[in-house]
This record gives structure tokens, C-alpha cells and sequence, in this order.
């Protein structure tokens, strides 16, 4: 027989939110290491070296063709190399290894996409590669890179829902175990869907605040080089 209306809200809301701050820490934690590891696989990628090119290619037709779900079994019940994972770090390795496929080739089109008549201008005023990484390439980049980043941002917090068949404990576990308690599917579920749209909600306000912030730099900049002459 179903709870009273509002009572999921009223009990379960702690056990809901805990449930959502496991979700968050592992999407977080995934969108760290997935960029940090598809921003060295861009780099392979437009390496001069075959053998980068070859072996990032690959990593990256792989995962990029490979089930999350396929990823998560595979860690959490296999022991690969001898190795055994709790729920947690398992999927944290499953989704950090699917996503970093993902964000370099976001990383890459962006790096890619910047204008070498901005490059051959930073050089011609003097511009040591870190400074022109700095000034040029990173805030050019990052302009084309963040809302298809931001977007895949979000898909992981979505497919993140997935590591509740491992047992983590996340918002759509606990969510489960709240209407297996409560037999009250309906509003169990309603009060998990305002979770996650309160959480892609903040992701996509975060993508908002970003676009406006290098369009502003990026506006600057190109005032900067009209003032002194230089390419646009």
C-alpha cells in the first residue's frame, strides 16, 4: 500500500540527499581525471609521433564504442590484472576511462580550431610558448570547447546512474531502496528527477558563466590586437 502523499519528501529527503552527494563526488571526481587523461590523449592525438597518434586513436575508438554498463561489470566483478575494486572505484575507473575517450576529442577540436594566424601574431611580438598557450591558445580553446564539454559534462552525470548496478549508493539507488521502503513509486521518483535537475541545472549554469567570461576576454583580446596593430 502507498505512503501518505509527501511522505518520501519528509523522511527520505536526507537519504535522498545523501544519495545525491555520492553522485556528485563521483561524477565530479570522473569529470577530473577523464579531462586531465583526454587532455594527454589530445596531445597524442596531434602528436608527431605515429606511435601516439596510433595508440590514442585507438583508446579512443574503443571506449567511444564501449557500453558504460560493459565498463562498470568488467571492473567491479573480473579483477582485472589481479586487482579487486569496492563499488566506488570501480565505477569511478569505468567512467573516467569511457568519458576521457570522449573529452579528447573535445580537447582536440578545440586545440585544433585555434586561429594560427592568432599564433604567428603572439610569436611575432615575442610571445615564449607558455605565454602563448596562455594568452592564445587556452581562451580560444576553451570558447569552442565549453559547451560540447559542458554537454558531455552533464550526459555523465545522467549516465552516472548506471553505477547503482554495482551497488554505489548513489541518488538512483537510494531512490530505489526509498520506494522498495515506501511502495511510493511515483513520488519517490519525482522528488530523485528534481535532484538531478537541480544538479545538470547547476552545470548548465555553470556553462553560461563560462561562454560569458571568455566571450569577454576574447573580446578584449581582439581590442588589445586591433590597438596594437596585429591580426585580429
Amino acid at each position: 500500500m502507498d505512503s501518505a502523499p509527501g511522505s518520501v519528501a519528509r523522511e527520505y529527503l536526507p537519504f535522498l540527499l545523501e544519495g545525491a552527494w555520492t553522485t556528485l563526488t563521483i561524477v565530479l571526481s570522473a569529470i577530473v581525471c577523464a579531462s586531465l587523461l583526454g587532455y594527454l590523449l589530445a596531445l597524442a592525438r596531434l602528436s608527431r609521433f605515429a606511435v601516439l597518434r596510433t595508440f590514442a586513436a585507438t583508446y579512443v575508438w574503443f571506449f567511444r564504442g564501449l557500453p558504460l554498463m560493459l565498463s562498470l561489470f568488467f571492473f567491479y566483478y573480473t579483477q582485472p590484472f589481479g586487482l579487486t575494486f569496492d563499488a566506488f572505484t570501480a565505477g569511478l575507473i569505468a567512467m573516467s576511462l569511457n568519458s576521457a575517450s570522449f573529452f579528447s576529442e573535445i580537447i582536440r577540436a578545440g586545440l585544433s580550431a585555434v586561429d594560427r594566424g592568432h599564433l604567428e601574431a603572439a610569436e611575432s611580438i615575442g610571445m615564449n610558448p607558455l605565454q602563448k598557450f596562455r594568452r592564445v591558445t587556452l581562451p580560444e580553446a576553451l570558447r569552442l570547447m565549453t559547451p560540447p564539454y559542458i554537454n558531455n559534462c552533464v550526459i555523465m552525470l545522467k549516465e552516472s546512474a548506471q553505477v547503482s548496478v554495482i551497488t554505489v549508493p548513489d541518488l538512483m539507488l537510494q531512490g530505489q531502496k526509498a520506494y522498495n521502503a515506501t511502495y511510493n513509486v511515483t513520488e519517490t521518483l519525482g522528488v530523485v528527477a528534481v535532484l538531478y535537475m537541480a544538479m545538470t541545472s547547476l552545470l548548465m549554469g555553470l556553462q553560461v558563466i563560462v561562454e560569458r567570461r571568455t566571450g569577454r576576454k576574447m573580446g578584449a583580446a581582439a581590442s588589445k590586437r586591433m590597438t596594437l596593430g596585429t591580426p585580429a
